[in-house]
């Protein structure tokens, strides 16, 4: 058996009609490749490594959980990967999907990681926190609407699946969950320079009960910050509107 690691954020999920609901959500096609992110009991490992046609690896950071893994399902056999998420290269060549549930303590930080990845990865569904699957899916007026939403919507297509209660987890979580899904843009964002986009989104919200004026004033040339948007606030901003700006900063 396998110990629970308070540092790694763990709790896993046990619930079996939840464990099928995720794998079914992921859009499967032949010859395709998927990366679990933080396996941990295998809960949902067992069904993925099942899915006719794909090549699937899983990465997990806590050595005795790919122990437990390896004996419990001898077939993983060079499928699991030792690592951390956000250290690691790319698993593959090539184009990958991503699921997990994902530990609640990185999952933001996940996210991040999958934004430089998204060259690769078309397609992600993953079990976050509650209120951080709000705030990604948000849309603009929405007191949840932040910088996760932006810079995640300005590449993907964000859909919110389905919540999970707490008492689907060992140990319960003290908070709610949900399952999102995203799916690479067909049409690439008119980003001119990354940097500066993820700049002002997050600048733009750091403040996000001041006008726009005021935060986003290095950024542009006196006759630029006349315009009418710069009397709006962040959370006013369709995530179009956050990229035409970042494309006339300095």
């Amino acid at each position: 058996m396998y110990t629970l690691k308070k540092s790694l954020g763990q709790h896993f999920l046990h619930d079996e009609n939840i464990c099928r609901k995720i794998v079914s959500a992921l859009p499967v096609s032949e010859g395709m490749q998927v990366l679990e992110v933080g396996p941990g009991g295998g809960a949902i490992t067992r069904l993925l490594k099942d899915v006719k046609g794909i090549n699937f690896k899983a990465v997990e950071i806590d050595r005795e959980k790919i122990s437990y893994l390896k004996s419990r399902f001898p077939d993983l056999e060079g499928k699991l990967m030792e690592g951390d998420i956000l250290r690691i290269k790319p698993p593959f060549e090539g184009q990958f999907s991503i699921i997990g549930n994902f530990p609640y303590n990185i999952s933001s930080q996940i996210l991040f990681r999958i934004l430089e990845w998204r060259a690769q990865v078309p397609c992600v569904i993953g079990m976050f926190q509650k209120e951080v699957a709000q705030r990604i899916a948000a849309d603009p007026g929405n007191k949840a609407y932040g910088i996760l939403s932006v810079l995640t919507q300005a590449y993907y297509h964000v859909e919110y699946l389905f919540e999970v209660s707490e008492k689907c987890f060992t140990p319960p979580p003290r908070v709610k969950s949900a399952v999102i899904r995203f799916r690479l843009l067909e049409k690439p964002p008119d980003i001119q320079d990354e940097k500066k986009f993820f700049a002002l989104v997050k600048t733009a919200f750091h403040q996000r009960r001041k006008i726009l004026r005021n935060p986003l004033k290095p950024f542009f040339a006196r006759e630029i910050l006349n315009k009418d948007i710069f009397g709006k606030r962040a959370e006013a901003l369709s995530v179009p509107e956050f990229i035409e700006l970042s494309n006339q900063m300095l």
